[in-house]
């Protein structure tokens, strides 16, 4: 098909590590129309296996309640393939290997990718599907894309979207179940489906955008339905982005030194700072005397600012002047003057009556 000439790296905002990670060509895979894969049974292998195969499995503490409370659900699965599994609560491993009626030579790889799916968080309703032979399932590691913390967390909470839309729609445009746990991404599905999801996945930790990715994946499912455009190159409907946001780099100016025809000063060697200072004179003993009495300064020093400091509690604190407080009340007529012969008038008066 026209699409899978494609390469990963033409997607818009391109860098040299995202090339890096992503120089490479889908494989051009031409499947007949009409054929379905048979299926592989017993008659294909009845002698069974020559050799018992076993894969161990750690998960981590928090996971140990629900992988204990869904274990008989697991052992039950695995016995409907001919496995056996083990359980050790204790170093917190999971073990699954075959018995002697197994006889199809894969479901043992089926079996470790089901118990890692567990083990990563994914629910076990998710996690039996990989025993089919229709699905697959891929844990993408992404915390080697991106080296800053902040950054990383930022381009994993683009993945997920608001309220988990951008990942409701890549698992609806490819058919897989996505769950993003801590460092990894792990994909349920299709074989077609995990290859569109990796890109996706390592497309938005490399700093391009989902919706980009997801809007190329739109058009190509519609292109899919066309059997004339099948031999057809694709390029010429898929939309192209430019990048917009370029920030420019601020410049910055360097100042032109004065040109002096005389080279710098030597700097003073240690025997020059000895011989100005006259300690190269001194014997071993002198030499001796002299750092003892150095030491010494500073210690006095030291213990004086020491005690300055604990005498500094002691001291009583500076006063200071309140503001004298303003008269409550002045004279009721402070531009008249009061006349006192006419106020003793007035009190004689008064004593007569």
């Amino acid at each position: 098909m026209a699409e899978a000439n494609e390469e990963i790296s033409e997607f818009p905002g391109d860098s040299k590590r995202k090339k890096k990670f992503l120089k490479k060509k889908k494989a051009v895979i031409e499947v007949p129309e009409g054929w379905s894969e048979p299926k592989f049974t017993k008659d294909d292998n009845p002698h069974g296996m020559l050799a018992e195969s076993s894969f161990e499995i750690k998960f981590p503490q928090y996971r140990e309640p629900y992988i204990k409370e869904c274990w008989p659900l697991v052992v039950k699965v695995l016995k409907d393939h001919l496995l056996a599994g083990e359980l050790d609560l204790v170093e917190g491993i999971m073990t699954v290997k075959t018995t002697r009626k197994t006889w199809d030579p894969y479901i043992i790889i089926k079996a470790r990718d089901f118990c890692k799916l567990m083990a990563r968080s994914v629910p076990f309703e998710h996690s039996v599907k990989i025993m089919e032979d229709r699905y697959g399932c891929d844990i993408i590691k992404i915390s080697t894309y991106v080296r800053n913390k902040e950054r990383f967390i930022k381009r994993r909470d683009r993945l997920i979207g608001p309220d988990g839309a951008t990942l409701k729609a890549i698992e609806l445009l490819t058919d897989c179940y996505i769950l993003v746990q801590g460092r990894t991404v792990s994909v349920i599905g299709p074989y077609g489906g995990l290859n569109d999801v990796r890109d996706i996945v390592e497309q938005t930790m490399l700093n391009t955008h989902p919706v980009y990715t997801i809007k190329r994946l739109m058009i190509k499912r519609e292109l899919m339905k066309h059997p004339e455009l099948r031999n057809e190159n694709w390029e010429r409907f898929m939309p192209q982005f430019k990048k917009k946001n370029h920030q420019k780099k601020m410049k910055v100016e360097f100042k032109k030194k004065e040109y002096t025809p005389f080279p710098p000063p030597m700097p003073e060697s240690k025997i020059d700072q000895q011989l100005a200072s006259g300690e190269y004179f001194l014997n071993e003993k002198q030499k001796g005397i002299k750092k003892m009495m150095e030491r010494k300064e500073k210690d006095k020093k030291a213990k004086q600012r020491q005690q300055e400091k604990r005498r500094a509690d002691f001291n009583p604190p500076e006063e200071v002047s309140v503001p004298k407080k303003k008269q409550k009340y002045e004279a009721s007529s402070s531009k008249s003057s009061v006349d006192v012969a006419a106020l003793k008038k007035k009190v004689k008066k008064a004593q007569r009556k």
